[in-house]
């Protein structure tokens, strides 16, 4: 490889304003350049590749000062070697253009840091072969949309560079003039207090907990919008239902969306360890048995039931639907019980 072929660092930077002076380097450079997880930020600082007014900075404690500025080299990632692994998959349908999946919840969709394989990418390597999207890159051939690891349910990915193109559109586009759709049912603590709604509320990345989004000011967060339906209320607290079973439908794809939103509007994800930790109290009020089998429940209660699109050859609507899989099913009907 000559050196005008290999690849060169990306550079990036940042001031210190009067709002931010005094925080951690660390803290200051992940706020600063959302791109960067504070993780990567970290790595960066030891390994030398930060500088402010010409001199290396590799102690990630360090406190910034206003007027503070760096200057951040950042090299390109390398590109894991992926191989293909005997993961059993529940395949819903599956041509020369594209194949949809039943994800289980606990599967990672794609390789990252701390997970280099095991991933739904290694399993469809090994179910597809070489016959998949290049793409999404080598980390993520094929995918077009993503589940959290442990949310359940349907996901489309294409085999081929046009199928990824077109379906890449459609979910771009998040229906608003195509015929995507993408619905999820959701087991929540209480009830709202109408039938359906529309949650209008801007999501990003929450200022203090990088592993967390929230709902943020229109000009900090990206444009999000949830609808949700009550399909069916469960047990009464005081004439007010300890849970209910939700559907809702996205216009925009945003992460954590639907658990951020159900979560701003007081109703969070049974089950959710980020965004539902001050209703543990909830627990106390079911009966012994309810409760066991609702703290046993590793994973926040929702599932992709229903995926929608045009396919990208033929342009024909492919429609899905998905049950609820055992582990919420059993959750529901414990709940019907109360």
């Amino acid at each position: 490889m000559s050196k005008s072929d290999q690849p060169h660092n990306e550079r990036l930077d940042a001031e210190v304003d009067e709002s931010h002076a005094g925080q951690r380097l660390d803290l200051f450079l992940s706020g600063a350049l959302p791109q960067l997880s504070r993780t990567r930020v970290q790595a960066l600082i030891r390994a030398g590749q930060v500088a402010s007014s010409g001199a290396t900075i590799e102690d990630v404690k360090y406190r910034v000062k206003l007027g503070d500025r760096f200057d951040l080299a950042v090299p390109p990632p390398t590109k894991p070697k992926l191989r293909g692994e005997a993961i059993p998959l529940d395949v819903v349908y599956e041509d020369d253009a594209l194949i949809v999946i039943d994800k289980p919840a606990g599967l990672v969709v794609h390789p990252g840091a701390g997970q280099p394989d095991g991933t739904l990418v290694n399993a469809l390597i090994a179910h597809c072969g070489k016959s998949l999207s290049g793409i999404g890159g080598v980390a993520r051939p094929g995918i077009v949309h993503r589940l959290d690891q442990k949310t359940s349910g349907l996901l489309v990915v294409a085999k081929t560079d046009q199928a990824h193109r077109a379906l890449a559109a459609q979910f771009a586009d998040h229906g608003r003039t195509g015929a995507l759709e993408r619905g999820y049912l959701a087991l929540v603590w209480g009830a709202p207090h109408r039938t359906h709604g529309r949650i209008d509320a801007p999501v990003g990345r929450h200022p203090t907990s990088r592993t967390k989004m929230a709902v943020l000011k229109p000009d900090k967060g990206r444009h999000a919008v949830t609808h949700w339906r009550v399909v069916e209320t469960y047990g009464h607290d005081k004439d007010v239902p300890i849970a209910s079973l939700l559907a809702c439908t996205l216009e925009t794809g945003r992460t954590h969306q639907v658990r951020v939103h159900l979560a701003h509007i007081g109703h969070p994800l049974i089950g959710d360890p980020l965004y539902a930790l001050g209703f543990k109290s909830k627990l106390k009020k079911l009966p012994p048995d309810a409760q066991a089998k609702l703290a046993a429940l590793d994973r926040q209660a929702l599932h992709a039931e229903h995926l929608a699109f045009e396919h990208p050859v033929t342009g024909t609507l492919l429609e899905f639907n998905s049950p609820l899989p055992a582990d919420l099913a059993e959750i529901a009907d414990t709940l019907k019980q109360l």
